[in-house]
């Protein structure tokens, strides 16, 4: 299995992805999300909210990213070393479409570094600030806030202060290369 030893650096769009799991309190229990970064520009290419954390929920975020971007084969798959990511059904998923996945260490944190990075500045933005009385709620919102914001307006530094569709825009308009 490909190991990039926290290499997180990409010249284009689905190179290498990063996927991770967290959690969001409602009022109902808790709910799980499942996030796919694209790493080029942060954009969350997937995501799949669950109120329970099984391999479903990881493959579902996986299928829509695939869906929505169609990467080629070689795109690189970081993930942690959870159950969901192991699972045989979920490995069949990345075989399939040609994705090589690249598992953390053993007790290695920083290799997600950059999904945790996602996650916190979608809690401090959206979820901290907001009481979910419902899952349904938390989803809705986990949605617009993804759909309308983050990936469409919210800046990022490390993308000149451009939002991941502007930024993978600026980088279309540059290259010759279609990108997704």
């Amino acid at each position: 299995m490909p190991y990039a030893d926290q290499d997180f650096v990409c010249d284009r769009p689905d190179q290498k992805w990063g996927v991770d799991i967290s959690y969001v309190w409602t009022a109902e229990g808790w709910l799980y999300l499942a996030v796919v970064v694209d790493l080029y520009s942060r954009r969350i290419a997937g995501w799949e909210a669950r109120d329970r954390m099984k391999q479903d929920l990881a493959i579902e975020a996986l299928k829509k990213a695939i869906a929505i971007r169609q990467p080629q084969p070689g795109l690189i798959h970081r993930s942690d070393r959870g159950s969901q990511y192991a699972a045989h059904d979920y490995r069949m998923l990345l075989k399939a479409h040609g994705i090589l996945p690249s598992m953390s260490g053993k007790g290695n944190c920083y290799d997600n570094a950059m999904v945790e990075t996602v996650f916190k500045t979608i809690k401090s933005e959206l979820i901290w600030r907001t009481v979910f009385q419902t899952r349904n709620h938390a989803i809705k919102a986990i949605g617009q806030h993804t759909d309308g914001f983050y990936n469409p307006i919210r800046r990022h530094s490390a993308l000149r202060y451009k939002s991941p569709i502007s930024y993978e825009m600026t980088t279309r308009n540059l290259e010759p290369e279609t990108l997704h």
